[in-house]
Formats: structure tokens, sequence, C-alpha cells
């Protein structure tokens, strides 16, 4: 049987035979040698001696860090962030009581006292108009109107100043016109203000049962102390030397009521004339005659006369000023709670504070324009690049964005509030006193243009300057002052650096501009200095 041959065997032998040759015994020997050459090479590459191992761990030669110079559009931002808001907020208070000023009650004819209690609330978010209801309490309308005097008393007849002079002008507008604007409220006015109530549903505050009651009161003391005084005046049929007589002459004579008899004949003077003759005149009433009398002296009844007449004289007095008091604040009137007066109409109604069933204490409700503004805060330095008038780009966070004004800053009012005026004018650091303190920056955007939600933020970009055109620029960083005050670059320039003298201008986003002095040179490329 023939066998097959060994594989393994014939490579083996294969190789024998390969190196047995002087060819094969020479290959072997530079394979050899070019692993051991590898192997050295390898085992040299990893290691060093101590000062090569010094040498690697000491720090770079110290060097220049160096930046180019540029040309380039430099523009000056202020940026804050800000916050979407209605502008010109401001808090509403009554200022008295709803109703009729004297009981508190919210029905004209009644007498007991009734408490205050909202039955209709204002509706935040919507519009109220001169003129309009803002609410009710106890039944009775809160009305709007404009003014920047703030209502702070009721409005009758005899009352006189500013507002009753704010109020006129208000009634002409609405088309109930009062007749003179004079400041002094009459019954003009308060026949326009009946007709105001009435164009709304509501009556006005005429006067109440106990007005009325009072009135007749005051005439009835008027006509019983002028009956009075009638009766002092004339006591009896004026004999017998009664009243305030006093007598003097020759012969006797009477008078009443305070006459006085001198003279030869028997003589009376009337009506409180002076009397003098021969022939006899009868008087009462105070009168001075002159006649013939008797020597009498007064009597006592007539200082007794005399003071009853004194007494209803001054009772007559005091009723008739009680009377005329009355009658000046008698008629229709305007109660302190129920006008409202706002600087700025139309107004939106942002945040109410009470709701039907509560006592009207405090703030009612926080009215604002429905102008859109952004209200921001800035670092004091900032500040002081800002004026009113400059451009500010708003961009809010669903991505609109909008060319707005600045309008204020601190605590200044600004200039289209008609609340404002030039002495509430403040100063950029919000009249704090603290130079360093952040500073409030609002911001107008024109109607329309920006709609605001809850808490919506806004970044607020302020352009406060910008370069004519490309200029030299170079790091803040670079530039220096050297001990003449002037400012400077170094510039490195073949292996060396020199100093350039600039001039300093804009500087924004971190690049200042500068323009080389005279004799001195600086171009884009150059290399400047901005640290070691």
């Amino acid at each position: 049987m023939r066998q097959r041959p060994d594989p393994v065997g014939t490579r083996t032998g294969r190789f024998r035979r390969l190196i047995g040759t002087r060819s094969g015994q020479l290959a072997v020997v530079v394979v050899a040698v070019g692993l051991v050459g590898a192997g050295g090479w390898f085992a040299g590459s990893r290691m060093q001696s101590p000062a090569d191992a010094a040498a690697a761990h000491r720090p770079p030669e110290a060097g220049p860090v160096t930046v180019a110079v540029e040309r380039r559009s430099l523009t000056a931002s202020v940026v804050a962030q800000g916050t979407v808001e209605f502008a010109s907020p401001q808090s509403v208070v009554l200022a008295g009581l709803v109703g009729s000023p004297d009981s508190g009650s919210a029905d004209p004819g009644a007498g007991d006292s009734v408490a205050q209690r909202v039955t209709k609330a204002p509706a935040a978010g919507a519009e109220v108009r001169e003129g309009d209801v803002l609410m009710q309490v106890s039944g009775r309308p809160v009305l709007v109107l404009r003014g920047t005097v703030p209502m702070y008393r009721t409005l009758g007849p005899g009352a006189s100043g500013d507002d009753v002079r704010q109020l006129q002008r208000a009634l002409a507008r609405l088309g109930f016109d009062p007749g003179s604007v004079n400041g002094t409220y009459g019954q003009s006015d308060a026949a326009a203000v009946s007709r105001w109530y009435r164009s709304k549903g509501y009556r006005a505050m005429e006067p109440t049962v106990a007005d009325k009651q009072q009135l007749a009161t005051l005439e009835a003391a008027v006509t019983s102390a002028q009956q009075a005084l009638l009766a002092a005046q004339d006591p009896g049929d004026g004999s017998g030397g009664t009243g305030d007589t006093e007598k003097t002459g020759a012969t006797g004579g009477t008078g009443a009521g305070g006459t006085e008899k001198t003279g030869a004949t028997g003589e009376t003077g009337t009506g409180g004339t002076e009397k003098t003759g021969a022939t006899g005149e009868t008087g009462t009433g105070g009168t001075k005659g002159s006649g013939s009398g008797s020597g009498d002296a007064p009597s006592t009844g007539g200082d007794l006369a005399k003071l009853q007449l004194k007494s209803s004289r001054q009772q007559l007095d005091a009723a008739n000023a009680a009377l005329s008091a009355f009658h000046a604040g008698y008629g229709t009137k305007v109660p302190a709670g129920e006008v409202v007066f706002l600087p700025e109409l139309p107004a939106r109604l942002d945040k109410v504070s009470v709701k039907p069933g509560d006592t009207p204490s405090g703030p009612v409700v926080t009215v604002t324009s429905s102008q859109v503004v952004v209200r921001a805060v800035v670092p004091a330095d900032d500040a002081r690049l800002l004026h009113t008038g400059m451009r500010a780009r708003v961009e809010t966070t669903d991505g609109t964005g909008v060319d707005g004004e600045v309008v204020a800053l601190g605590g200044d009012v600004p200039k289209d509030d008609p609340a404002g005026t030039d002495d509430q004018q403040g100063t950029s650091d919000g009249g704090s006193g603290d130079s360093s303190a952040p500073v409030p920056v609002q911001i107008s955007v024109p109607a329309g243009k920006l709609t605001r939600s809850a808490a919506e933020s806004a970044k607020v970009t302020i352009e406060v300057g910008s370069s004519d055109g490309k200029v030299l620029t170079v790091p803040v960083a670079a530039l220096h002052t050297s001990a003449d005050k002037k400012a400077r670059v170094q510039v490195v320039r073949g292996g060396k650096t020199v100093d350039v003298p600039v001039e300093a201008g804009l500087s924004a986003d971190g690049q200042v501009e500068v323009t080389a002095s005279s004799g001195a040179a600086l171009a884009p490329g150059d290399q400047v200095v901005v640290g070691r």
C-alpha cells in the first residue's frame, strides 16, 4: 500500500534545505540583525537622561501675547433684560362714602347708617372711558372722570376750588354743560350732575329727608326770631314812660320803645327820628324827640325792655346765619366716593382688589394705560451713557422684535405722562442718592407692536454710539497709558516691541477705536501686545 507524505514533515524538510544553502543562511542573519536594531531603537527612544527629563519639564521661554489690529465698524450699546408691561400703573382708592355723605346710605331718602358693600366689582382687563361706571357700592355708582386733582371731598353747592373747576370741565366734555367754568359749584352745576347721573341710569345725590327736615326747622327758627323781635319793639300802648324812655324838660311828655324827650314843649318822635320844635308828635321804636317833658330818670321797666330787644335781635341774627350756611350747601351733591379722577383716559383695569360683598377700603383696582412699555434695570455706569430719546431695540422671547425709545430713566416721569410735572423729574439713580445703584429704564414701543403676557421678558439693546464707518480697532487690553498720560499700544515688529502713541475713540464689544498719533504708523494686521 502506498503511504501519503506528511505535510508538516515536508515543510520542515524544505526549511532545512533552505538554510542549508548559503543564500538562506544570509537571509536569516539579515532578519536577525534587523530585529535587534529595531529593538534597540525602541528602547533608546524610551530612555531619557536626567538632564533631558529636567529640560522637558521646564516652562517655555516667556513671550508677548499678541492680537492683530483690525479695521471694522463699531457700535456701542447697553444690553439689559426687561419685562413687557402696561404703562402708567396707578392704584385707585375711594376718597369717601358712596351714597349719602351724611348717613352712608345708598338710598338718598334713608337716614340710618348702612354698611358700605361692593355690589358690582370692576372687571379686570376692561377699558373705562370718561363718564363710565367703574363699579357699584351699595347700588350706587362710582364714576370715572379725567383730571389730575384727586377727589378728596364731597362737592356741592357753595364748594369752590380746582376740583370743582375740574368737575365743570369734565361735565362740559361729556355734553352736560354746567354753564360758567368758574370753580364754584352752583345750581347750574347741580342740574348738570343730575342729567349726567340720569344718563347712566342713576339718581344724583339730591337732598335727603333729613336735609329737608333740617331746612324746615331752620326756616321756622328764623320766623320765630322775627316775631320775637317785633314783640320786643312794640310791647304795649306806649304810655307812661315804658320801654327805654328817657325824659327831660319842663313839661310832661310820653314815649314808647326807647323814646328820648327833650325841650320846652311836650313832643314825641316817630320811627327812630330825632325831633325838635314846639309842637308835639307821637313816636315809637327808639325815637329821640325834643320838647317839653318832666325830668324823670330811666325806669326799671325800660331797662328790661332794652335787654329783651337786644336779645331778640341776636337770636334773629343767629337764625339767619344758620339758615344761610345750610342753604349754601343745600342741593344736589357729588359724594366723595362716587367720582374717581384719573390723569389719563381711557384706562385699562389691570388688577382688581375687591369682590362683591367686600368693604371698599384701601385700593380697589389698579389701572394702567393701554400702551405697552418695556421696563428694565441697567448698572449705574451704563445708565450714565443713556438719555431719554435714545433708540432701543426690543426682542421678546417669542422672537418678536420692535424698535422703541427711551422715555424715562430712574425717577424721571415719561415726557407724555399727563400726571407728571417738572418738579417730579428725578435723577438717573432713581432719587436714592446712591450713584452706584442700578437704574430703572422705561422704553415705549409703537401701539399694537407688542402684546403683553404675564411676566413676559424681553431683551433690550440701547445703542449709545457708533463709529463713522470702518475704523482701526484693538482689544481694550492692548491700550495702556504711559507716564506722559498718553494712550499707547505696543506693536511687535521684527522681533522687537515698540510703543505707538494713539488716540482712543469709541469702545464696544471689548474693542476700542484707535488712531495713530502724528508721525506714528499703525495698520491692519499689526500685532499688538495684549499680555505676556
